[in-house]
């Protein structure tokens, strides 16, 4: 591993510098300012439709379409932040890792499964680090509770589960060319889903708690699903799913863009001995003891959300241990992979249900809102509550669930 001055600007290149990049490059210029770092290059795809270009340009910093540009002009590069679509994360991660880069990738990781184990091997082989985004796994309240999880204080756990309803116009599906898309007009995997980008961090959060080591999250055992969709679009816009995690804990999603309230994020822990809660009466994470005694870790957003970037500069400079990596990261994307096989059919919702806006910008499924809260108050599916338009999923086996679709690659006809 390279040997890094701890006082010495790293080098940085931003990997999508408009959309959510847009963000991660306002603290960059202000770290760049501040003698922080040295950003050697930016790649955005379109340039023209980003904030900033211009100042890229100004400070005679290159932007580039790719990421292969970049390793053609420049030598060496410290840190690589990739914040693109889903489907360029795996190729632009393991082009930086094997260009002797370290790496920050926003979530998720991937969009298979396949290509989550191939990065990761990538990684180990490379002998770099990377980081993928997951921004509550860098808080201190989640850490701490993880802490507690793992010296056994509650007891084992028994159910977890989250919901999250965050109402999405249509702009937010005509934003870009793969919003809601399952592949690209490539033939590419997106998958992009509440499960597989905006609500992607609290599912991969229940995961990452009941990991066994701080760097790690548990993996599904089985997952059965209902998705469903409102919008026009090729995947889903809201679901309800439950998994098995490491064969004995009951784990619940629930997520929606078509819901009309905002309600969440909010999840609840049981555990033998007591019963951890966020989001459902207070924004802090409460631990209520069977016996009485109670606990407050805090609220995991309160802290800077790029609390990751500066926690990946610790990394480069071997002060700090990887807390979310994509080993971490790998059983959110074996979990969407298996919500996609267990409800293939991305059933739409009845159109007598759908209510449009007074400005027409956005829709809503009448009740939805209230159908999913009663589901997570209750620690059910829709179809398990008699509700008409629900359509059950099917119950996949996840232990030997290597690719997606179908977890295991099929062979061809005339192979011996």
């Amino acid at each position: 591993m390279t040997s890094y001055n701890k006082h010495r600007p790293i080098s940085v290149v931003m990997v999508g510098i408009g959309g959510y990049g847009h963000h991660y490059t306002s603290i960059l210029i202000k770290e760049f300012y501040r003698g922080f770092i040295n950003i050697k290059a930016a790649v955005e795809l379109f340039p023209d439709n980003s904030f900033h270009t211009q100042w890229f340009l100004k400070q005679g910093i290159p932007v580039y379409h790719t990421l292969e540009q970049v390793y053609t002009n420049i030598n060496h590069v410290d840190l690589v932040i990739i914040a693109s679509p889903i489907h360029f994360h795996i190729p632009q991660s393991s082009l930086a890792l094997e260009q002797g880069s370290h790496v920050l990738c926003d979530k998720p990781l991937a969009s298979t499964i396949q290509d989550a184990a191939a990065l990761i091997k990538i990684k180990k082989d490379s002998a770099r680090h990377m980081l993928v985004g997951y921004q509550w796994s860098y808080s201190s309240p989640i850490q701490q509770l993880k802490k507690d999880i793992q010296k056994g204080l509650f007891g084992k756990p028994i159910r977890i589960k989250t919901l999250c309803l965050w109402p999405r116009g249509f702009e937010y599906y005509s934003r870009n060319d793969w919003a809601g898309k399952v592949k690209d007009k490539d033939g590419n995997w997106i998958l992009d889903s509440p499960a597989n980008n905006a609500m992607a961090h609290f599912l991969h959060n229940l995961l990452y708690l009941l990991g066994k080591k701080i760097d790690s999250s548990a993996l599904p055992s089985s997952i059965e699903a209902e998705t469903y969709k409102a919008y026009s679009i090729p995947n889903y816009d809201t679901i309800a799913a439950r998994v098995l995690v490491n064969d004995e804990t009951e784990l619940l999603f629930y997520a929606s863009h078509s819901a009309q309230k905002r309600l969440g994020p909010m999840f609840n822990l049981q555990f033998e001995h007591a019963t951890v809660t966020y989001g459902e009466t207070s924004k802090t994470i409460l631990c209520e003891e069977n016996q009485g005694q109670s606990l407050e870790y805090g609220n995991p957003d309160s802290e800077n959300p790029f609390k990751k970037f500066y926690e990946s500069i610790k990394v480069v400079k071997n002060l700090k241990k990887v807390l979310c990596g994509p080993e971490a990261a790998y059983p959110q994307t074996l979990t969407v992979n298996g919500i996609q096989d267990s409800a293939p059919g991305k059933h739409s919702f009845p159109s007598s249900l759908i209510q449009h806006s007074n400005s027409g910008e956005s829709l809503w499924v009448k009740d939805l809102d209230k159908i999913l809260y009663n589901c997570y108050l209750n620690s059910c599916l829709p179809s398990e509550k008699g509700i008409k338009w629900a359509v059950k999923g099917k119950r996949i086996n996840m232990k030997t669930y290597r690719f997606f679709p179908g977890g295991q690659p099929q062979r061809k006809k005339n192979a011996l």
